[in-house]
């Protein structure tokens, strides 16, 4: 990509340096030449979920990122093209959702493991953060959200649905009308590999101490790091 298509604060998707990887995601900070004229920029990475401690989690969604505290150099020409990283509440707002689109609600600190915000709403129950990729249908009366699945329904029977009610206020005949979030059919964008350069995320080191202070300290529901308290999803605990 040109360097005169992108500007300081842009996001743009970076040339991993296997074929078969998806892009890396990253926010340019800085552009600046040498006295060449190449071209080099300063960036600061967003994570998969599958790349960070814990991994890609059920409430994680497929176009979900993390803004992290690691920042590289590259060159300009390992950059593939613009995106744009929404806010999470922007995103849940999106008509339609793009290859290009994806979403941050956190931030991630590599070296140390850490999230913020380190707690998030959770519904339903299984107490789970909301995944905008799934099709969620609200009781009328306690206004909370629901997974169809985690009421005994397909998908298919929850789009069916006119009205309805949690177990806590209502039997199976005694439903109310429901509200649908709308699925969202987030792709991943595919890049063809060919001879150029790529860029070479540089990978911290975490600590055997901090890991093993991870361990001690933090909690996860499924893998390492995360409890239910009440309505909230502890992502780390202090």
């Amino acid at each position: 990509m040109c360097p005169s298509q992108f500007e300081a604060g842009d996001c743009v998707l970076m040339r991993p340096s296997e074929s078969d990887s998806a892009p890396y995601v990253a926010r340019v900070e800085k552009i600046e030449a040498d006295n060449r004229n190449n071209v080099r920029v300063r960036v600061r990475w967003y994570y998969r979920p599958e790349e960070a401690v814990g991994g890609r989690r059920q409430f994680h969604g497929a176009k979900e990122l993390f803004l992290s505290d690691h920042y590289d150099v590259q060159s300009a020409h390992t950059i593939e093209g613009k995106c744009t990283v929404h806010s999470f509440k922007n995103y849940t707002k999106l008509e339609n959702v793009g290859p290009d689109d994806y979403y941050c609600r956190f931030e991630y600190k590599p070296a140390s493991g850490a999230f913020l915000p380190d707690r998030v709403a959770v519904y339903c129950k299984c107490e789970m953060p909301y995944n905008p990729d799934d099709l969620m249908i609200q009781c009328e009366e306690c206004k909370d959200w629901y997974h169809p699945a985690c009421v005994d329904l397909t998908i298919e029977q929850a789009k069916q649905l006119d009205h309805f009610l949690c177990s806590e206020h209502g039997s199976d005949e005694d439903v109310k009308k429901s509200h649908k979030t709308p699925l969202t059919n987030g792709k991943r964008s595919l890049f063809s590999c060919r001879p150029s350069p790529s860029a070479r995320r540089s990978n911290p080191a975490i600590p055997e101490a901090v890991m093993q202070e991870l361990k001690n300290t933090c909690m996860y529901a499924t893998d390492l790091l995360s409890i239910v308290q009440g309505r909230e999803l502890v992502l780390c605990l202090d």
